[in-house]
């Protein structure tokens, strides 16, 4: 079964730094595509960065600010953020697909196919 499970959400001030964490279990995660997604109040989920075999993509809104990366060994996906926006405030998912490739726009190829339950990201003015 596959789990994946997101931490590091929290509360900062616009200019601030988080990194996002989230850990796969039951899923043979280097293979496929992978990435995060947030759904700010109000508004629908939009892609936000998506990694294949080292290679990345992100959504315009975060490009230059946020990077996604992943640690094997620790089968730990991560979404480094940095001189957040109160735009940025929105619940963060993570999210793996059974198929590869990625495309502009934070977003892999294909549809996801297991999504985690979320974090919660504030930034405040």
């Amino acid at each position: 079964q596959v789990q994946l499970v997101e931490s590091g959400g929290g509360s900062v001030q616009a200019g601030g730094s988080l990194r996002l964490s989230c850990a796969a279990s039951g899923y043979t995660y280097r293979r496929y595509c992978m990435g995060w997604f947030r759904q700010a109040p109000g508004k629908e989920r939009e892609g936000v960065a998506a990694i294949d075999l080292g290679r990345t993509s992100y959504a315009d809104s975060v490009k230059g600010r946020f990077t996604i990366s992943q640690d094997n060994a620790k089968n730990t996906l991560y979404l480094q953020m940095n001189s957040l926006k109160p735009e940025d405030t929105a619940v963060y998912y993570c999210a793996a697909a059974n198929y590869g490739g990625i495309r502009d726009g934070g977003l892999c190829n294909y549809g996801m196919n297991y999504w985690g339950k979320g974090t919660l990201v504030t930034i405040s003015s």
